[in-house]
């Protein structure tokens, strides 16, 4: 089917308490996987980009190839610019195709957040807009930043300013890989689901347990990003292979098992969001 925004995936989530899984990719191996993983787990999927992945290869690329798996696809993909850090970035993505974007404005003073993020919101039109508030710690692309956690009332009055369909918050995780046991403020995301009526979005899951991911969940959590597993599930596929068949010279090989390793992650991510 066509790639298909994320207001229905997050209704129906909603009502069932479970989560969207969304996952990151880097290359056509890994976009397969991916889809081929939700195939199996009959569940909706979010593909995202990040700003570093863009200047890999054109969002025209991108936009393309996930289009072109969402159509031979029997379950609902979209395709998310994941921290759009630029207002031209975001427009860019637009133009492509992108069925969801996120403006990410957290660097920015409160203010100047509120109205890019607007602006954005008034361009996207009917394409979903998520917006973060707070900073998730660690390293995301060339960024990187101590964990800023999101106020509940800051973010109440976030939402409504905006317009912004969706909200990233801040409660103790952290992009990349975590050195130690992470601790995460329930009860801070328990006051913020309380006072916003928009759906939030977990960044930085990469290394959170099935018990955590799950309690988020249950408590307002309606889409969970995941992007460093998967990488260094690719990244481990093809240096085993090339150890195990080092004469190996055809990128379909190696590629092909980059792809079982990010399939088998990704299934078990997408496990934990079903509650499963």
């Amino acid at each position: 089917m066509p790639l298909v925004t994320t207001k229905k995936m997050f209704a129906e989530a909603q009502s069932k308490g479970i989560a969207v899984g969304a996952f990151n990719i880097e290359n056509m191996e890994m976009a397969q996987a991916v889809v081929a993983a939700a195939t199996e787990m009959k569940c909706a999927i979010i593909i995202q980009t990040t700003p570093s992945t863009l200047k890999y290869a054109p969002v025209s690329l991108y936009a393309a190839m996930i289009s072109a798996l969402a159509n031979n696809a029997a379950i609902p993909v979209a395709l998310h610019l994941d921290h759009g850090n630029t207002f031209e970035l975001v427009e860019s993505a637009l133009a492509a195709g992108y069925s969801s974007v996120m403006f990410d404005g957290s660097p920015l003073p409160y203010d100047e957040n509120v109205a890019i993020t607007r602006k954005v919101v008034k361009k996207a039109g009917h394409i979903p807009v998520e917006a973060e508030l707070g900073s998730v710690g660690g390293k995301e692309d060339d960024l990187e930043a101590e964990i800023d956690y999101t106020d509940p009332d800051s973010a109440a009055d976030f939402a409504e300013l905006t317009g912004a369909d969706s909200l990233a918050i801040a409660i103790g995780t952290a992009h990349g890989l975590y050195k130690g046991t992470p601790k995460l403020d329930i009860d801070r995301l328990i006051e913020i689901k309380k006072k916003v009526h928009i759906p939030i979005v977990l960044h930085g899951a990469s290394g959170l347990s099935k018990e955590v991911v799950q309690r988020c969940i249950k408590e307002g959590i309606c889409k969970v990003n995941f992007a460093t597993e998967l990488r260094i599930a690719y990244s481990d596929g093809v240096k085993e292979y090339l150890k195990a068949n080092p004469d190996a010279f055809d990128p379909k090989t190696y590629g092909k098992a980059g792809y079982e390793k990010v399939k088998a992650v990704a299934m078990e991510k997408m496990a934990m969001c079903l509650g499963l």
